[in-house]
């Protein structure tokens, strides 16, 4: 049998401390604020992946151009744009010793925060065809 004068370990047990409860909100408040920080960052990818899909494909546009007209193309509009966005589009042409063109593309949002993208694509060195529809078949 037990001793009823010996004090019961369940008697012991008082709960949570305000100090315990203190610590506790902060580890919580701290978890909150980094995931609320991580999903800002995340926002903020995302709303600059659509420009920076477009300012893709407005290069990659470029470079055909560059393959249908040769040289002639250096003659293109600087500014394009697709689906409601400007986009500046910066042409370094330089001629491999292989006879290539080597051609560094940067196109940047103009309406956006300099959203944009790079592209490199490299050539055969093609004479010059007139861009538009006057272009014999």
């Amino acid at each position: 049998m037990s001793d009823p004068s010996a004090p019961s370990s369940a008697g012991n047990d008082r709960g949570l401390t305000l100090i315990e409860l203190a610590v506790a909100i902060l580890v919580l408040a701290l978890g909150s604020l980094a995931a609320m920080q991580g999903l800002d960052q995340s926002r903020v990818a995302i709303g600059g992946a659509l420009p920076r899909a477009l300012a893709q494909e407005v290069l990659r546009n470029r470079v055909e151009e560059w393959r249908l007209y040769g040289t002639a193309a250096s003659a293109l509009p600087q500014q394009v744009s697709m689906a409601g966005q400007t986009f500046q589009i910066e042409t370094n042409r330089q001629t491999t010793t292989a006879g290539l063109i080597r051609l560094e593309l940067r196109a940047v949002a103009l309406d956006r925060d300099g959203e944009g993208a790079l592209l490199v694509a490299y050539l055969p060195n093609l004479p010059a065809l007139p861009p538009g529809p006057e272009r014999s078949q």
